[in-house]
């Protein structure tokens, strides 16, 4: 795993040992930040659910101003530690170690995205999504990715939320497809 494009670009990034995640794949974020690239600079960035780090650090490469990365495992924070510190974004990165509820419940940031890649079997995501149109964690023009290998079942539980919430883009790769929100 490597960043793609930036001020860190070709920097390889450490990953976590075994199958407890999994990285978005290069194809993924090309994609993603290709379709966002003209909204990253100087945006402010919360990455749920962090991992390696990868995407936070990929929107910092690509000139946001700064990014919160967030994930419960010890393990995960020192892959993150490492590769902050790889890249020589300390200045621009504030890591979390919290589960994703009690890390949005203590926001009071508002932020240009939010990245939620929770594991696919979980309702993490719609419940990450409540909270944060609830405590209003988005800015005016900011947006939502969440990651996930079941859209539908992800949109059945957004639209349960019954929130003013709008998924205004989808896009599909393989087994993975991309989702984005924003305010209603």
């Amino acid at each position: 795993m490597r960043v793609i494009s930036g001020t860190a670009r070709g920097t390889k990034l450490y990953t976590l040992e075994g199958n407890q995640t999994r990285p978005t794949l290069d194809r993924v974020k090309e994609s993603l930040f290709n379709m966002i690239n003209m909204q990253i600079k100087d945006a402010t960035i919360l990455d749920l659910f962090s991992g390696s780090g990868a995407i936070g650090i990929e929107f910092i490469s690509r000139g946001a101003k700064k990014a919160f990365l967030c994930d419960t495992s010890k393990e995960a924070i020192n892959i993150i530690r490492k590769n902050v510190e790889k890249t020589k974004m300390q200045d621009k990165i504030i890591i979390l170690q919290e589960n994703f509820k009690s890390c949005l419940e203590k926001q009071i940031e508002k932020f240009d995205f939010i990245y939620i890649d929770p594991p696919y079997a979980s309702s993490f995501a719609k419940e990450a999504v409540e909270i944060i149109i609830k405590k209003d964690l988005l800015k005016s023009e900011g947006s939502i990715v969440i990651e996930t290998d079941n859209a539908k079942q992800v949109i059945e539980e957004l639209n349960m939320l019954n929130m003013p919430i709008e998924i205004y883009k989808q896009k599909k790769y393989g087994r993975v497809e991309l989702l984005f929100i924003r305010k209603g």
